[in-house]
């Protein structure tokens, strides 16, 4: 890829909680059933976290994964970034507490909120940290416990939203393993997915969601190979933020990433926000469906409005 050398995914990892909720599982309590919701978004089943299985805990689950496949030990990782947007509360933050509970000692520590996009976000800083010299080795872990913030009598949203967590490993290259990140917002459509106060549940515009996403960011996907220097024909993998599968394939359509495998991991994994693209990304790793050594393109988007993409090489 076309650009400065210095930085690389050394690893990926991933989490699920152990709770399953299948699509006859909510229509025994809300009007829905599994032909309406696999029509509409493309989903199955979905993870849900455990009463007493916060953020936290599966960050350090994912993160521990990562970890240990990159091959580094704790005392190596000197900065650690979560990107989340459903902590119950927003003091201290995630990463250090991440850090402490995986060993790491005394890293430069924050976390991102771009929602759906936050793991690319993350990943773009981290790699530019590495790059500048900031940081010699990152950890990077998207978590998200959305279970706690979704109206279980609305079948908007608790059809669609689930629990996980994904996380990288990023350090130092002689050549470019991550490539320049295409990144942006659309404030003016801030209101299409919101949780208004501490005592309210997540909203969202699905028609307006939909019609932006679906319109809007195949442009940001070109935009992230040319930076990089890559066709999308030389793509082996296209992993978008797993938010519904009609998204998903018009996304995949219009960029002409014929020769890519399409992540569809919201199928048995729910839409998970920021922690959805490592997740999906992981398993595919482990499905064996990618070699180390091809090219993925990253495309994050959702509440704010904000998109973020990437091409990155496979560790």
């Amino acid at each position: 890829m076309r650009g400065s050398p210095g930085a690389k995914v050394l690893a990926f990892g991933g989490y699920q909680p152990a709770g399953v909720v299948t699509n006859d599982d909510l229509a025994k309590t809300i009007d829905t059933n599994d032909e309406w919701i696999q029509s509409r978004v493309g989903i199955k089943e979905r993870r849900i976290a455990g009463p007493e299985e916060t953020d936290i805990d599966i960050a350090v689950q994912a993160g521990g994964k990562a970890l240990a496949a990159s091959g580094l030990a704790a005392d190596e990782i000197d900065l650690v970034v979560v990107a989340t947007c459903t902590l119950e509360a927003q003091i201290p933050n995630a990463a250090a507490r991440v850090a402490h509970r995986l060993g790491i000692q005394a890293p430069g520590a924050f976390d991102v909120n771009a929602a759906c996009a936050g793991f690319c976000y993350a990943l773009a800083a981290a790699g530019d940290a590495v790059r500048a010299g900031s940081a010699t080795n990152v950890l990077v872990v998207g978590t998200e416990k959305l279970s706690q913030w979704v109206d279980w009598t609305d079948r908007a949203t608790c059809v669609i939203f689930a629990d996980g967590a994904g996380a990288a490993v990023v350090g130092p290259s002689e050549t470019p393993g991550i490539g320049p990140v295409v990144w942006g917002s659309a404030g003016d459509k801030s209101d299409a997915i919101i949780v208004k106060d501490r005592d309210s549940f997540l909203h969202q515009e699905g028609q307006t969601v939909f019609r932006w996403a679906t319109t809007a960011l195949h442009p940001v996907a070109k935009q992230a190979c040319e930076r990089a220097g890559v066709d999308p024909s030389e793509l082996a993998a296209f992993v978008p933020h797993q938010a519904n599968l009609r998204i998903i394939e018009a996304i995949a359509r219009k960029i002409g990433a014929d020769n890519a495998v399409i992540a569809k991991d919201l199928v048995l994994a729910g839409n998970t926000s920021a922690a959805s693209i490592p997740l999906a990304l992981s398993r595919m790793i482990e499905r064996g469906e990618v070699q180390s050594g091809d090219l993925a393109l990253l495309l994050g988007f959702g509440a704010g409005l904000t998109y973020a993409g990437q091409v990155v090489e496979i560790p």
